[in-house]
């Protein structure tokens, strides 16, 4: 029988140089399912999300313990090619960071980055990829224009997109549409749970309804002192999460008593 296991994080903890910033999470994070990391600002959410494709590897001097495994497969461990991990685990970011280049180009620079496809293969990839993140209706008669005309929501789509493009089988999402208007939002809200049936999908949101509406699980960071460390409160189905959580923690926090 298949797993339903996608990444397993065990004893985890991160350092920025002597500075402990989480401290001993342990959670699954299934396949095929939407999970939702909450938390006070500060409490390391982003920090978290970029353990997955190694992206904290670029600030100096941090380093991590306990174990991450995707396909249990320890990243950290194992000689992993992060080139080959950033590929399967892909990122969206708060604000839309499309290249300044045409739709087109945009959609695929990462194929063409990893591999060589024929004119006709780069057409399928681009058609596949814009209709998979709900964008090609609106922008298949201008693909060859710039795609910083895009408005905030459809770049957002864009970025989506590119992730696509070069088969990624998680994708990452840190507060993807915070920065966008409320027709926007409920776009990328209903595309999320359409990608869930062939993606693994983790959310940063700082917005509780959102987390609520979109999220299969939910996990409750916290940092309980200024200084120490985050640790994972809870981590259950968000439905338990959001009506009846198993911590004081966790609700004086989604109904608002702090954070």
């Amino acid at each position: 029988m298949q797993s339903t296991i996608k990444i397993t994080i065990r004893n985890f903890g991160f350092f920025y140089g002597a500075n402990k910033v989480l401290e001993n999470v342990n959670m699954d994070i299934n396949k095929n399912a939407i999970t939702a990391i909450i938390g006070p600002s500060g409490c390391g959410k982003s920090t978290f999300l970029r353990t997955f494709n190694k992206m904290n590897e670029l600030m100096a001097k941090t380093s991590i313990e306990g174990d991450v495994r995707i396909d249990d497969i320890d990243i950290y461990k194992d000689n992993i090619d992060v080139v080959e991990l950033r590929k399967r685990i892909g990122m969206v970011f708060q604000r839309p960071n499309p290249f300044p280049k045409t739709i087109y180009e945009n959609v695929i620079y990462g194929p063409r980055l990893h591999g060589k496809y024929s004119r006709s293969d780069l057409d399928s990839i681009v058609e596949s990829s814009l209709k998979k993140a709900a964008l090609w209706d609106e922008v298949h008669n201008k693909l060859n224009t710039s795609a910083l005309d895009l408005s905030g929501g459809q770049q957002q789509r864009l970025c989506i997109a590119r992730v696509l493009a070069v088969d990624s089988e998680v994708i990452l999402m840190d507060e993807p549409a915070s920065a966008l208007d409320p027709i926007s939002t409920q776009k990328i809200e209903d595309l999320m749970d359409e990608l869930k049936d062939n993606y693994t999908i983790i959310i940063v949101t700082h917005n509780m309804q959102q987390a609520a509406r979109v999220s299969d699980k939910t996990a409750f960071l916290l940092m309980e002192k200024f200084g120490e460390p985050s640790t994972l409160v809870e981590y259950d189905d968000t439905n338990r999460i959001f009506t009846n959580p198993s911590d004081k923690r966790t609700e004086n926090y989604i109904t608002g008593r702090f954070g």
